[in-house]
């Protein structure tokens, strides 16, 4: 089964993430590095990078994930823009290499009415001079399937597909599948013909080699709403079933499986959704897959 998480806070700094994930016995984590509305960002210091790694040991929490900046646009069809995008997301790289984490989720941006051609160009572009810069870097840039709302890109696995195709060095680069964008994007997960055929899709147009960690969210809104809100599982238009084939999924066994659902400061409502999809687990035999 997957390695169950969710984003947490990193308030008081990055280490006090992996106490917190430990407290609710998650085997998985997310994290931002930094604050994700701002563009600039303090360099990590020394004692809580050296504590991190000690939690890490401490709690057992190896399935680290971090996301990006939500400012962060390669994409963009203004020069400037992509630009500072590229340097900001070259140093979010370097931040996860000085943490260990071995993945950096990233929405693929929004083309900004240049259209998707020019908008999948740019980001590969961007992604093939941050690796030209940094050739020894360890953490994998994981794009994220998206709800597609605006001109944002990502919300086919045509569109991902794209991308990774003109990345050089696609050893480097693989994919995070967000529940809730993917639903709401039209592709059905909710009973089993249909969560076979949406991963056969996957399958045949991105690979599912590929496929890196999972967004575990419910969704508000319905099927092709293009409309990204999380709910809490078993609480949107998704239900329960799409995560019970997920999580008996074999082919998916020991990838970080993350909420980003609705919370408040206690997290509690993490302890609830963790508990609603452990679940799912306990009543369900694995999935039997079929080509």
């Amino acid at each position: 089964m997957l390695e169950l998480g969710a984003h947490v806070s990193v308030a008081g700094g990055v280490d006090q993430a992996l106490t917190r994930a430990a407290a609710f016995e998650m085997t998985a984590c997310q994290i931002f590095t930094k604050n994700a509305n701002q563009w600039s960002a303090k360099p990590l210091d020394p004692a809580t990078v050296e504590r991190f790694h000690e939690q890490r040991v401490a709690t057992r929490i190896d399935h680290l994930v971090a996301h990006d900046s939500y400012l962060i646009n390669m994409a963009s069809s203004d020069d400037a823009m992509r630009e500072k995008s590229r340097l900001a997301f070259r140093d979010e790289l370097d931040r996860c290499e000085r943490l260990r984490v071995p993945y950096l989720v990233a929405h693929p941006g929004a083309h900004m009415g240049s259209g998707e051609e020019s908008g999948i160009r740019c980001v590969a572009e961007g992604i093939n001079q941050i690796h030209a810069e940094r050739p020894h870097g360890a953490t994998m840039v994981l794009l994220e399937t998206t709800a597609g709302q605006g001109t944002s890109l990502g919300r086919t696995f045509e569109e991902l597909a794209a991308i990774i195709d003109l990345v050089a060095d696609k050893a480097r680069v693989g994919v995070c599948f967000d529940t809730c964008h993917v639903f709401a994007a039209g592709y059905e997960l909710r009973d089993a013909e249909s969560y076979a055929a949406t991963m056969r899709a996957f399958d045949e147009i991105i690979g599912l080699g590929r496929l890196r960690a999972f967004h575990l969210n419910d969704s508000k809104k319905g099927l092709g709403s293009r409309v990204d809100r999380h709910a809490h599982i078993g609480e949107g238009e998704l239900g329960t079933e799409a995560f019970r084939f997920i999580l008996s999924d074999p082919r998916f066994d020991g990838l970080p499986g993350l909420l980003e659902t609705p919370k408040g400061d206690d997290g509690e409502e993490d302890r609830r959704n963790l508990a609603t999809l452990r679940g799912l687990v306990a009543k369900s035999p694995a999935l039997v897959v079929t080509a």
